[in-house]
């Protein structure tokens, strides 16, 4: 009984209230009569129940996390999650599902690869303390651009009341990178193209000796086993009668003392090498076969027909044999070339080195580095005496050369 009334659920031993509102409170009182041998027992248990206000609705709708108007993007995925709050006790007839435009979608399949491109999945109870709720969720596996014009709608169903939530899509805005970002980026962006273009300023500055390391390291012999006897044949230019010996004494004394006892290469040289008697001629194709490169000493002081044809037989192998690779020693300056055959200036300027009198004298000076360059990759074994030569050229042909050494009392 409530309040000395008798309550319509008097022969129940439970009571329920549906929606409790606060006429429900007052002074509750359960009456239980046994009878036991003949005798007639009375037990009661009273509950005072206060409800300080309305209770709110049994149930209420939520999308969880989700807005009714939710931007994307085409091809992304996405997954609305629709949830109901049935209140305090579970409502077996209560019902959830998905409408798209007043249609039902398909079931999930639980297998990706079968999936339809818009499926429901089963609805789930979940019983969160005293409050009870259902679920389910509504899978878009990629949206499509018709996908922006339907009404996702939500539908809940207990207790012959009915509440709906309509979800709709709609394109995002393509969003602006962070300050922060953009700044990070073009601060990376800038630093890698200065880093990028250091490196290549510093490999082309320093090409050579790039080149030089890794045949030193690796010791790369370009050398063996290609049938040539000699590393280079000198074609010095020169006249019968020189005005000065500066020009001989590099081809004759400098150029082998370098090359050949500190480098370990093998060079012909005319006046040093061929013996006399021989046909002219066939000696010069003869050595200039037997050398992977031909080293040419230019010089307008001195010009024979010997010197020249050399060069034009030098030219005739590089250019149109393409036998034998030529390499241009300008010793002086040389303000005009019209001496010199046509087809020189085919050449590549690459192929020319030149001679700086004192500041070439060092071993690692950038002449000799480029000379090295350009003459085929040997490791270095230094001699301990000089080449045997038919032309004496006094004692300082025979002492091996060491970096420092001055050439001012040879040239």
């Amino acid at each position: 009984m409530q309040d000395c009334k008798n309550y319509e659920h008097e022969t129940e031993r439970e009571l329920n209230f549906r929606t409790l509102t606060v006429q429900n409170s007052g002074i509750y009182t359960c009456k239980i009569l046994i009878s036991h041998e003949g005798m007639v027992y009375h037990s009661t248990n009273t509950i005072k129940l206060v409800v300080e206000e309305d209770a709110p609705e049994a149930f209420t709708l939520e999308i969880v996390g989700r807005h009714e108007v939710i931007e994307t993007e085409i091809g992304k995925e996405e997954i609305f999650n629709c949830t109901g709050s049935l209140g305090y006790y579970m409502q077996e007839d209560a019902s959830l599902y998905w409408l798209i435009n007043q249609t039902f979608p398909e079931q999930c399949t639980g297998i990706p690869e079968n999936e339809p491109s818009i499926c429901e999945e089963e609805l789930k109870k979940i019983q969160l303390g005293n409050k009870f709720y259902i679920t389910r969720l509504l899978r878009i596996k990629k949206v499509r651009d018709e996908d922006m014009h339907h009404n996702f709608t939500c539908v809940l169903q207990a207790d012959e009341t009915t509440q709906i939530k309509i979800v709709k899509l709609k394109k995002g805005k393509i969003q602006d990178l962070p300050v922060h970002v953009f700044t990070t980026g073009m601060v990376l962006a800038l630093l890698f193209s200065f880093v990028a273009v250091a490196v290549v300023f510093v490999f082309v500055m320093f090409r050579v000796d790039f080149i030089l390391f890794y045949r030193d390291i690796c010791r790369r012999d370009d050398t063996a086993e290609d049938g040539k006897e000699y590393d280079a044949f000198v074609s010095y230019l020169k006249d019968c009668v020189s005005p000065t010996e500066e020009e001989r004494e590099f081809a004759l004394k400098i150029l082998p003392m370098i090359l050949e006892e500190n480098f370990g290469y093998k060079l012909c040289i005319f006046e040093r090498d061929v013996f006399p008697g021989g046909a002219f001629v066939d000696d010069i194709h003869s050595f200039i076969d037997k050398s992977r490169r031909l080293i040419i000493i230019l010089s307008q002081n001195y010009v024979s027909d010997r010197a020249i044809y050399e060069l034009e037989s030098g030219l005739h192998k590089a250019l149109v044999e393409r036998k034998t690779k030529i390499i241009l020693i300008e010793y002086m300056p040389i303000s005009d070339y019209n001496f010199l055959p046509e087809s020189l200036s085919l050449l590549p300027s690459k192929r020319m080195v030149k001679w700086k009198k004192d500041k070439s004298l060092p071993m690692n000076s950038r002449f000799w580095k480029n000379l090295r360059y350009l003459m085929p990759a040997k490791p270095i074994k230094t001699k301990t005496k000089g080449h045997h030569s038919n032309l004496d050229l006094g004692s300082e042909a025979s002492q091996p050369w060491t970096e420092g050494s001055d050439f001012n009392a040879v040239v």
